[in-house]
């Protein structure tokens, strides 16, 4: 495994499928994010300032080309990554000019202000543009907006809660891996006495896992974010709710002793993946640290899916990952020999056993 599907971490969310807003306008925008893509392909600022400039000047409305456009745009980026038509270093390059020129739409400051909303990322989640244009949309819908960006630590969060007194939160992440700390930070927003929304593939494409954990709404794009809000404030949670009140399958500890053996789990199970196989000993440092980082994503995703007791999260990761893992000419069937060691390792923990099966079971599907 040496594909590097550790860039999932790096790039713009791609996580078992990417939606970074509705389509709502395509037969207006379309010309304009064809355009917008040339200019992101081939990494040309001041292209694509002027396909962004040219659009409001044709009377594209703000909002359809924040979604329609950028956000339209930066999802096929993070699908030709996965695809392997993008390296990463492309795709930093156009994920970081569809995030300037998001500052060249109108900023009017509205008249009355409709409310004010926070939105932040969960901790320790990088991908920040899905929060950002969430943000936007919010603005140009009249709302006063608090963005915090990527990775806000909880604490951090509660204290800017307190000192502005939002009306709602709006939480993004789009990693599974992070759902844990967005349980957190939900429940310690509810417990400041302010409403949470989430959003971003994290919480599944159908929301599950914002209900699951006790979000007081949830938002599949920025879009339906905003239309949302404008329906009407959220009600303000009652403070008393606890972790182990949304997920009583905690309580048999799987989950907290599973995450607190990743780091050894993935030391014995390269070691013992270097005796299964012995072409790992001629591995250069850089292939052998790559397959290190690749069994802890393996790990990371099995601690997510025993977090909130899902097969899918992590049999959504493996069937994505060996997609990637084809697409560069790895074969996908190398993963297997990393989950029956895992499974060695976990033979006490039902939960694990069952994820793990399930995983195998996902895999053999694909060939």
């Amino acid at each position: 495994m040496t594909a590097r599907i550790t860039d999932i971490d790096d790039g713009p969310g791609h996580g078992v499928g990417a939606r970074l807003s509705a389509q709502h306008d395509g037969a207006t925008s379309a010309p304009w994010a064809d355009k917008l893509w040339a200019a992101v392909r081939t990494a040309d600022e001041y292209a694509a300032v002027d396909v962004v400039t040219d659009a409001l000047a044709a009377g594209v409305e703000p909002e359809s080309v924040l979604l329609d456009v950028i956000g339209a745009v930066q999802n096929k980026v993070g699908l030709e990554w996965a695809a392997n038509r993008m390296s990463v270093a492309d795709e930093h390059a156009a994920t970081a000019i569809n995030d300037r020129i998001i500052a060249i739409l109108p900023a009017r400051r509205p008249a009355n202000s409709r409310g004010r909303i926070t939105v932040a990322c969960v901790d320790q989640e990088w991908h920040a543009l899905p929060a950002r244009l969430v943000s936007e949309t919010l603005r140009l819908r009249g709302w006063r907006v608090d963005y915090l960006g990527a990775q806000v630590p909880t604490a951090h969060l509660i204290s800017h809660i307190h000192r502005t007194g939002p009306d709602a939160v709006c939480l993004s992440s789009s990693l599974p891996t992070r759902l844990p700390l967005a349980h957190s930070a939900i429940t310690a927003v509810q417990a400041a006495g302010t409403p949470v929304m989430a959003g971003g593939l994290a919480f599944g494409a159908d929301g599950r896992y914002a209900r699951l954990l006790g979000a007081d709404a949830w938002a599949p794009d920025a879009r339906a974010a905003a239309d949302r809000l404008a329906a009407g404030l959220l009600t303000r949670p009652v403070p008393a709710h606890q972790t182990i009140d949304d997920l009583p399958h905690l309580g048999d500890q799987e989950y907290t002793l599973v995450a607190g053996s990743s780091t050894r789990l993935v030391r014995d199970t390269f070691q013992r993946l270097e005796q299964h196989i012995p072409a790992m000993r001629d591995y250069s440092d850089e292939q052998r640290e790559r397959t290190a980082e690749d069994i802890a994503h393996i790990v990371n995703f099995l601690t997510a899916a025993l977090y909130v007791d899902s097969d899918e999260i992590f049999t959504g990761f493996l069937t994505w990952t060996a997609e990637v893992l084809t697409a560069r000419s790895v074969p996908a069937r190398s993963l297997l020999p990393c989950l029956d060691l895992l499974e060695e390792q976990l033979h006490d923990f039902p939960r694990a056993r069952r994820l793990l099966d399930a995983g195998r079971t996902a895999l053999g599907s694909r060939s």
